[in-house]
């Protein structure tokens, strides 16, 4: 009986021993040589560039929410806009003496064909797959009233026009040409009233929310790339050697924490991107703030009006 005794109480002790080393191992710091935060369109994009320059790399992309593209990367949660200021009136300012500044929106146009190029080419490689299930072709319009807005669209248009990239747009003041382009906008509108509208073939419609998708599945067919999903960012900790630790907690598990030792940190997490930014305390963030813009998408399934 005592020595039955004396070995349950040794297989006790070395089961408790097995426990604590497990216990032990599971808090010991993962390291990586790149952390992505959030799961979305930015650390997607980042990942892909990064294992086509630096395949040798590690990777260790961590998201809060259960699933990647679930936030601001969601389909039903933006635009969708493949934004070329084609209709963006914000992207083309009134100079003091009147006349209409270009260079922001050549800028961002020439920057959404680089964002083109580079989806294409993800095609061409077999990482994104048919391309109608996150890119579209859909018109661009601008729509505007009044003698004040009238005069600038206009001023716009003909701006516009010195860029190659402009070329395709059509302008218009009449109402049947513009009841055309959108009848809804133009139903039981006062026919007497100054309007004006701009009109594009070829803008974009994009699922960013798709491309994360196909990105992220075709990262997580590399060893060296690592998802964590349902993680939370709780710290940051610059080291000695100019690395990070980063500390994150387990969602599903109780909220366990762990660390992870990165030497470089990307922080794509959408709207919590700049609090985690200021969390790091880098003097940088002290240059970045936040401010909140509503918008409101309307969906119709109703083919007639599609």
């Amino acid at each position: 009986m005592k020595k039955v005794t004396a070995m349950l109480f040794t297989m006790a002790v070395g089961l408790n021993a097995v426990s604590m080393a497990a216990k032990a191992k599971a808090t010991e710091e993962q390291e990586t040589d790149v952390l992505l935060i959030g799961g979305g369109i930015m650390s997607a994009t980042l990942g892909t560039y990064l294992q086509e320059l630096e395949p040798e790399w590690s990777m260790t992309m961590v998201e809060r929410l259960d699933g990647v593209a679930q936030e601001s990367s969601n389909g039903w949660n933006n635009a969708g806009t493949g934004h070329s200021a084609l209709m963006e009136l914000n992207y083309t300012p009134k100079k003091a003496d009147g006349s209409v500044s270009i260079e922001k929106a050549v800028d961002i146009n020439e920057a959404f064909q680089v964002s083109r190029q580079f989806w294409a080419h993800q095609v061409q490689s077999g990482i994104l797959h048919e391309p109608h299930s996150f890119i579209n072709t859909v018109p661009h319009m601008s729509f505007v009233w009044g003698d004040d807005n009238v005069n600038f669209l206009r001023a716009r248009y003909t701006a516009l026009q010195q860029s190659t990239l402009f070329r395709g747009m059509r302008y218009s003041e009449d109402h049947a040409q513009i009841k055309e382009w959108a009848p809804l906008v133009m139903e039981g509108r006062d026919p007497k009233q100054k309007v004006a509208a701009t009109r594009t073939e070829i803008g974009t419609d994009v699922n960013y929310g798709e491309i994360t998708r196909q990105l992220v599945a075709s990262l997580q067919k590399k060893p060296n790339f690592a998802l964590q999903l349902n993680t939370e960012v709780r710290g940051f900790k610059r080291n000695a050697d100019n690395s990070w630790t980063v500390t994150v907690a387990d969602l599903k598990n109780g909220e366990a924490e762990h660390a992870i030792k990165a030497k470089f940190v990307f922080i794509g997490a959408g709207g919590a991107a700049l609090k985690l930014l200021q969390e790091t305390g880098i003097p940088e963030a002290k240059d970045y703030a936040g401010f909140p813009v509503g918008g409101q998408f309307l969906v119709s399934e109703n083919p007639d009006v599609v």
